[in-house]
């Protein structure tokens, strides 16, 4: 939540001449809201059911660059098929780097609202532990999108040659 996964993303369809998905994009232009009023008028199960569907459905769709919102492996069955179908690239932030973004993303983000900077520490490393699974990761903070988006890229160039090789 609120690492860059949408912008660099983009970034990186762009470069590998690839369709790119945000799922709360699209959950929002479905529903015609943004998530947090989702949240809000129709509650977090639903927004979790609408989005375990559209990940389960672009999961089975080769090349394609997708951002999953921050919850989504709160499902165990979103995780599964990622893992299994997907490379599944981590963005991972430090929580100095990532509490100096919170005024920009607090009010965008329902999990956030009404919580304690501790509670938000705390969610943050929950998170994290929740997003230990992954083909591959990539520290950001420091770099800008442009350079996380080429070190995603490369990564991918990479394991292409390797399952070539095989």
């Amino acid at each position: 939540m609120g690492v860059g996964k949408t912008t660099v993303g983009k970034l990186v369809a762009k470069k590998l001449f690839r369709d790119f998905l945000d799922i709360d994009e699209e959950i929002e232009k479905e529903y015609q809201m943004p998530v947090s009023q989702i949240f809000a008028e129709l509650g977090e199960k639903v927004f979790r059911e609408r989005e375990k569907e559209f990940i389960m459905n672009l999961c089975q769709h080769k090349l394609k660059i997708i951002s999953v919102g921050g919850g989504a492996f709160l499902q165990e069955e979103i995780k599964n098929v990622c893992m299994s179908t997907c490379t599944v690239i981590y963005l991972d932030i430090s929580w100095g780097d990532w509490k100096s973004r919170l005024e920009l993303i607090s009010e965008s983000r329902p999990v956030l609202q009404g919580k304690s900077l501790s509670d938000i520490e705390d969610l943050f490393y929950k998170r994290k532990e929740i997003y230990s699974s992954y083909h591959s990761k990539i520290e950001v903070g420091i770099q800008s999108a442009e350079e996380v988006a080429d070190s995603i890229v490369q990564t991918l160039k990479v394991s292409w040659e390797l399952h070539e090789t095989k």
